[in-house]
């Protein structure tokens, strides 16, 4: 900026000389100005539209990688389904691919899935929507790897009751590690990034006493312990937003069904309302098989149209709070819970599966995903009853 001071006098014309001279040499410095470097975008190569409403499966690595992605592909064709959730990180630690050998994450990959770019290739010809599942804190291969990133138990990494190990939320190394794996499933292409696990192990407010472990950050906070693991969870997912918002991806994460319920799940650290005011998406696995005597239904599993409807009436009363709400895409249940026990559960096919649909749709919520750990998928299903 130039500020330009006339004298007063009576010279008029040799003040015109003087703005005359200044305006030309203000226009001359506009013009030579370097133009305004552009706002980085990334462009993975694939074009992908979102959907009318989200309608996918659950894909393992194994399955992304073998003949049972094209059944799966087909499945999806064939139907109003148009989603796909790929295991990119599992729930062990590996990644599902084999990336550059120069990549940090080399070490930790199996090859799963041979060709990552061939699989979003053929999703995009079929305009089938990719979402990348990245398991976060459940990590045994980096706990065994790097134990002052776990819990431990004595001189050892600590093990829940099936012999896994869980990385420790409250340090930013490990923040820092899953959104690079995150950011290198956005340069693959992938459209969104759903992490999964972003929790302590379950229970934790039963050992935290007991084990031995780094709270980072956090351990100078006047917090209770309690609000210490909310804050360390809600704080990940924030952080993870902030640096994904560069490559143009939706953050989805997957919770608990029953932490709507509550003001904030104690031991796991999660709470509903403040971890969806940091993402796109916030998908609640609300399979009836997990929940126990909840909304007064005894035998949940014997009653999925009911429990979704009750569950999905208590999710709409805790999103109507949050100014930027995101889209609400739980889980459902495909799969026969038999480890229930007689009288406890049902087999799930075709009239499940749509009752739970159904229940959603009443409630306003289009959106949801299948789960069934072997990728075997009821046939003949109608995914979208209420729009036909």
């Amino acid at each position: 900026m130039y500020i330009v001071l006339l004298p007063i006098n009576s010279h008029a014309e040799t003040n015109l000389g003087i703005k005359q001279h200044v305006q030309n040499k203000l226009l001359l410095e506009v013009k030579t100005l370097p133009k305004p470097i552009p706002r980085f975008a990334f462009d993975s190569g694939f074009s992908f539209s979102y959907p009318d409403a989200v309608r996918g499966v659950y894909v393992t690595g194994h399955s992304a990688g073998g003949t049972t992605f094209e059944k799966l592909t087909s499945l999806v064709k064939s139907s109003d389904l148009n989603a796909m959730v790929i295991d990119i990180k599992d729930d062990y630690g590996n990644l599902t691919y084999l990336p550059e050998k120069s990549s940090p994450f080399y070490p930790i990959s199996k090859n799963y899935i041979k060709d990552p770019k061939k699989v979003l290739k053929t999703l995009e010809k079929e305009q089938i929507y990719p979402i990348a599942r990245v398991v976060v804190f459940k990590d045994t291969v980096l706990a065994t790897k790097n134990p002052e990133w776990s819990f431990k138990d004595g001189e050892k990494v600590w093990k829940n009751g099936r012999g896994e190990s869980f990385v420790n939320p409250f340090l930013q190394e490990v923040w820092d590690y899953n959104v690079n794996i995150a950011i290198e499933a956005a340069k693959l292409g992938f459209q969104e990034i759903q992490f999964d696990y972003v929790r302590f192990p379950e229970g934790f407010e039963r050992r935290d006493d007991e084990l031995t472990f780094n709270e980072g950050k956090y351990a100078k906070s006047d917090q209770d312990n309690v609000q210490k693991r909310v804050t360390a969870v809600t704080d990940f997912v924030s952080y993870a937003k902030e640096k994904l918002k560069p490559y143009g991806i939706k953050v989805s994460v997957d919770i608990f069904g029953y932490t709507a319920t509550l003001p904030e799940a104690p031991g796991i650290g999660q709470n509903f309302s403040k971890i969806s005011e940091h993402v796109d998406v916030i998908s609640s696995m609300i399979y009836p098989s997990h929940w126990t005597s909840y909304f007064g239904i005894a035998k949940p599993d014997l009653e999925p149209y009911r429990l979704i409807t009750e569950y999905a009436k208590l999710e709409s009363q805790k999103l109507a709070l949050i100014k930027n709400k995101p889209i609400s895409r739980p889980w459902i249940q495909d799969f026969t819970a038999s480890y229930l026990g007689k009288g406890n559960y049902q087999q799930y096919g075709k009239e499940e599966v749509e009752a739970q649909i159904k229940a959603l749709n009443e409630q306003g919520i289009n959106e949801f995903l299948l789960w069934n750990a072997g990728n075997t998928y009821t046939q003949g299903v109608d995914y979208t009853p209420l729009t036909k």
